[in-house]
């Protein structure tokens, strides 16, 4: 799960893909001119930021085309609180991982360097950055 710990945000209203279920507080891309939820091989260049609410097979908009509210970063180095696979440690900090779901990073993984550590909470827990957008400075291929 994605929290906002620190920095600035706002919220913007974007097409999701029709009968998808999505996950609270994930991380959410384009693919095809809507929204998916980020899977551990998304590129930072598709990763648009943090969808607000669930979205559940049983909502009554959930077979309906709409918009969903996602917080996006307006600045750089707005911190993220996230759930990491097991292992973090201060050696981390500085690096850039890929995701294990759009809730989880994968501090075994960077190929995609969907995020950058900027502090250890715990080994399962940590801050991160986004490296998405025009502000990445990672892997932006496919």
């Amino acid at each position: 799960m994605f929290t906002r710990y620190q920095g600035k945000t706002k919220f913007i209203w974007l097409p999701v893909t029709v009968s998808t279920t999505f996950s609270e507080k994930g991380l959410v891309a384009f693919a095809s001119g809507y929204l998916i939820e980020a899977t551990a091989t998304s590129a930072p260049s598709v990763v648009v930021g943090v969808i607000r609410h669930a979205i559940a097979a049983t909502d009554s908009d959930y077979a309906t085309a709409r918009l969903v509210e996602v917080e996006v970063p307006v600045e750089n180095y707005v911190m993220w609180k996230v759930d990491v696979t097991s292992g973090l440690v201060a050696a981390d900090i500085g690096l850039y991982q890929d995701l294990t779901s759009n809730l989880v990073v994968n501090r075994a993984a960077s190929t995609y360097d969907v995020v950058q550590c900027m502090k250890v909470i715990t080994t399962t827990k940590g801050l991160f950055v986004l490296n998405t957008g025009l502000a990445g400075c990672g892997v932006i291929g496919a």
